[in-house]
């Protein structure tokens, strides 16, 4: 039995996942410039990094709050999430709040929600310098720690995703996901991207090693200069990804839409075009700037416009509450957005 079919006999609709922040200042976290830490004694910075992490502890209760709320069950995670963390200081901190971060996790498993983590772009394990690759395993061993003390599963389901990195250095990627700590490479998946790595090349390298993809069907259409998501090979690709998956309910697929064009790489404000097939997809991480005002959109127009599809959904499947706190989805509130705000 297919996975697709498997998603379609069980009525099960695609959860929407939250990128990190919301468009409100119903989610936001905290930082600290590595220039203003050094700045300061080693006695300042552990009080300055033990209340930052304390603060951004409770922001990140406050967006399982906010996706339990709204019904989302699934949230990316900042990756800044503890600034330096990575350093023996920032570890240490940590370790004290342990006990904290382990109540945290666990509140989001019994709400289950999915929590996943998108490390920045200075993790790239296919780099041809050996110091590139070895700071990027160590950036994800702080992640796959941080992950451990929240207490989420060694799994995709608690994935760690990352792109391909360097073009044309498949051979090395392969051989260093294989060596990688079991921390870090239960829960991997890599992404295709615009241009370094294709659907088929990161697919690739996800059937060797035995780590699932990500699909992102923007990226796609951009590599392979499509017209538009329902060109043959996004539902072809969809469904190859999913065979990467050794628990296919739990594929996780990316959607974008292009600014000012279709194939334009900066993201939307809102989600206006899908795929088709992504109806057929279990979970849906929403790239938009307006986050949860996209999210709340596609839930209206795009995944209710298409409930005939699947047979004997139950009553109330789509009795959610309203991120938007308004009928009118044809032209929804635009809040005032910092489009130089990353996604993390």
């Amino acid at each position: 039995m297919s996975g697709i079919n498997q998603v379609l006999e069980k009525d099960k609709l695609p959860e929407f996942g939250l990128v990190c922040i919301t468009t409100s200042d119903a989610v936001r976290f905290r930082t600290v410039t590595r220039k203003r830490l050094l700045q300061l004694s080693e006695i300042e910075q552990e009080t300055v990094l033990r209340e930052l992490y304390t603060d951004n502890l409770k922001r990140l209760d406050k967006a399982i709050d906010f996706c339990s709320v709204n019904h989302i069950k699934l949230y990316r995670m900042t990756s800044a999430l503890f600034p330096f963390a990575d350093t023996d200081l920032g570890e240490a901190v940590l370790q004290s709040m342990i006990e904290e971060l382990r109540k945290t996790g666990d509140r989001a498993l019994s709400l289950g929600i999915r929590l996943v983590l998108h490390p920045d772009q200075f993790v790239v394990l296919s780099s041809d310098k050996l110091s590139v690759v070895e700071n990027s395993i160590k950036i994800l061993a702080t992640h796959a720690l941080i992950l451990d003390m929240l207490g989420q599963p060694r799994s995709p389901q608690a994935l760690m995703n990352i792109h391909g990195g360097k073009s044309d250095r498949t051979s090395q990627l392969k051989s260093v996901i294989r060596d990688l700590p079991e921390s870090i490479r239960s829960r991997l998946t890599f992404e295709n991207d615009e241009y370094a790595y294709s659907s088929s090349e990161i697919l690739e390298v996800c059937l060797d090693t035995g780590v699932p993809m990500v699909f992102d069907a923007h990226h796609h259409v951009i590599h392979e200069h499509l017209e538009t998501y329902d060109d043959p090979s996004v539902p072809e690709m969809l469904a190859a990804a999913r065979t990467t998956w050794s628990v296919p309910e739990w594929q996780l697929v990316h959607i974008s839409n292009g600014r000012e064009f279709f194939a334009d790489p900066r993201h939307s404000d809102l989600i206006t075009e899908m795929p088709n097939c992504y109806y057929q997809a279990p979970w849906i991480e929403v790239e938009a700037k307006f986050k949860e005002l996209a999210i709340e959109k596609l839930r209206a127009e795009w995944l209710s416009a298409n409930v005939p599809q699947f047979s004997n959904v139950s009553e109330g499947a789509f009795d959610k509450p309203s991120l938007l706190n308004t009928n009118n989805l044809e032209n929804p509130p635009r809040p005032t957005v910092n489009r130089n705000l990353p996604f993390c």
